[in-house]
């Protein structure tokens, strides 16, 4: 089931470090499976609090999301994006299809 990398972006120093990183991070997520759901997409806030960004990156399952983030290619260029971004980052698990709210209710 697919899987998520979901960051929230409160502040970015635009520069040739973020170039860089935006430049090269399409051919990191390719072996894997990745693609953008939503790349800086401007968030409406209708409950609680949001950086002024949202990133959204879709990997066919968790082991593959994974295994993007510690592959060497990505590893290489992540400092470029962490020394000029704020953002808090988290991978979440999808729901498989067909799920409904009250399946949480199983567990």
């Amino acid at each position: 089931m697919a899987a998520y990398a979901i960051a929230n972006v409160h502040a970015v120093e635009f520069g040739p470090d973020i170039v860089e990183y935006l430049q090269r991070i399409d051919a990191t997520l390719e072996p894997f499976g990745g693609r953008f759901l939503v790349h800086g997409g401007r968030v409406e806030a209708v409950e609680g609090s949001w950086g002024q960004d949202l990133i959204i990156i879709e990997f066919p399952d968790h082991d593959r999301l994974r295994a993007w983030y510690d592959s060497p290619a990505y590893q290489e260029i992540l400092p470029l994006r962490t020394r000029h971004m704020t953002a808090d980052v988290a991978f979440a698990h999808g729901t498989p299809t067909g799920y409904r709210g009250a399946d949480a209710l199983k567990h």
